[in-house]
């Protein structure tokens, strides 16, 4: 029995039409410690490597039917990692080099001493290995790389980054849960870009910035004649995401009708096109996220209950930025860096009375109101240093709000529910007043993204008095 190796237990797929070199090259790569499978033609040998587990193929290249090139360029097909070497007959040899140039490793020349094949055998079998750890390594400087949109040491956001690192490594789906600007896309996309996904497309959709007749078409595409102005097939975004992942932010605020087809693509894994009548089959990763309870949507009716329980397979929930207030520095820090530069003003610095303000407010806008607030401050600072009197009347010291002075609690007690969501509304409405219903100029008052106002004005249902 010969010697084992640091290369015992490497798989060796070995594919000659020749008996004689075929038995030859099995029982020396044997007993040279390497696990060996075997094939008589091309046709044998690709239906082997399909079993999968193959490190390296050894492949003669005149084989009747189907040749070494032939077989080359399937297995790199399949799997473009894998390493191949051409076996040839000395004037065969610029077939050879062509089939290098698909992909194969190497060549070597019959007839060959087996040493020499052992020598080739090893420097391939090395070269999978560190391209493999080279692969692994790049892996784990995307996943770092994705980490770092995250600014943040506190303990829920180190919770964050591992259920992302466990959750990546499957194909479940994923029901994100949080308030507006507390990064849910951000973690959609730090998944997709962890996952096996990753070289396919990752397509967002908003479900509440979409009009609801249209948002099937959106959704499922449709086919020319389907509607008025439908003069051609169109892809919608499943078909988009084929392969990869798609992204349903604000999925609370679907229709009815959209629910239904939502639950049948999730349970049957394909859809119609709107006016279509075949169905396509797909391959994609739901994610869904929302900032509203569908647990309350469910017991109010307008949420289906079956559809909650397929996206709500594995859920996370992220913090608000008031129950990481740690992080908040960090966050400033950062984005008084990124505006600075972008603004050709360095070192803008925040002095402690300020900083207490900063790290003392709610932050109802989260991570989102506080990027919006620092890249104000930077654009309308013109001495390098941020002082409380910068900041706008919601922090500052003569604007600050005395909130606790602000209403009575009877004794009998309140509903704290509806009693935060009036100190909302009359909060946007002073605002919106203020700016004569400018909402852009509001949300800045605020310091929320206009989206966001917009939303709460629906949801409080805020009109303008004339």
């Amino acid at each position: 029995m010969g010697r084992k190796n640091n290369y015992a237990g490497a798989r060796i797929l070995v594919i000659d039409d020749e008996d004689v070199i075929r038995k030859a090259l099995v029982r020396y790569l044997e007993q040279e410690g390497y696990e060996v499978v075997h094939a008589k033609d091309g046709k044998e040998g690709l239906a082997r490597f399909g079993e999968g587990g193959i490190d390296l193929t050894l492949v003669d290249l005149m084989m009747p039917e189907v040749s070494g090139h032939d077989v080359v360029k399937a297995i790199k097909k399949r799997d473009p990692d894998a390493v191949a070497i051409i076996m040839t007959a000395y004037g065969t040899i610029p077939s050879a080099v062509d089939a290098m140039r698909v992909g194969a490793y190497h060549y070597i020349t019959k007839p060959f001493e087996l040493d020499e094949i052992g020598t080739i055998v090893k420097k391939a079998i090395d070269y999978r290995s560190v391209f493999q750890e080279n692969v692994e390594l790049k892996r784990k400087l995307e996943q770092r790389d994705q980490f770092d949109k995250f600014i943040g040491q506190s303990a829920p956001i180190r919770q964050i980054f591992n259920i992302i690192s466990k959750v990546a490594e499957t194909d479940s789906t994923v029901l994100i849960l949080g308030e507006s600007g507390t990064g849910k896309e951000l973690v959609a996309r730090a998944i997709h870009e962890q996952s096996d996904r990753r070289n396919k497309s990752m397509v967002a959709v908003n479900c509440a910035a979409m009009p609801e007749g249209l948002l099937e078409s959106e959704f499922f595409g449709h086919v020319r004649g389907a509607f008025t102005g439908a003069n051609s097939n169109r892809d919608g975004r499943f078909a988009q995401a084929d392969g990869g992942t798609i992204f349903l932010d604000e999925v609370a605020d679907m229709s009815p009708g959209l629910q239904v087809k939502l639950l049948r693509v999730l349970q049957e894994r394909r859809f119609e096109p709107v006016g279509g009548n075949q169905p396509r089959e797909i391959d994609v990763r739901v994610i869904a996220a929302t900032n509203r309870s569908l647990e309350e949507k469910v017991q109010e009716g307008t949420f289906r209950e079956d559809l909650f329980y397929r996206l709500n397979v594995i859920p996370i929930e992220l913090p608000a930025l008031r129950e990481r207030r740690s992080d908040i520095p960090l966050l400033m820090d950062y984005f008084l860096s990124r505006f600075g530069k972008q603004n050709g003003v360095e070192g803008i610095a925040v002095d402690s009375e300020a900083k207490k303000k900063l790290l003392d407010y709610s932050w109802p806008g989260n991570v989102r109101e506080l990027e919006n607030m620092m890249e104000r401050l930077v654009v309308l600072n013109h001495d390098g240093k941020i002082t409380i009197d910068d900041l706008p009347p919601i922090l500052g010291n003569g604007g600050s709000m005395n909130i606790q002075n602000s209403f009575d609690i009877p004794d009998d007690g309140v509903s704290f529910k509806d009693l935060v969501s009036r100190f909302e509304s009359d909060l946007i409405r002073t605002a919106l007043d203020k700016t004569e219903w400018n909402k852009n100029r509001a949300a800045n008052l605020l310091g929320l993204n206009r989206t966001t106002l917009i939303e709460k004005i629906k949801k409080q249902g805020i009109e303008k008095v004339i």
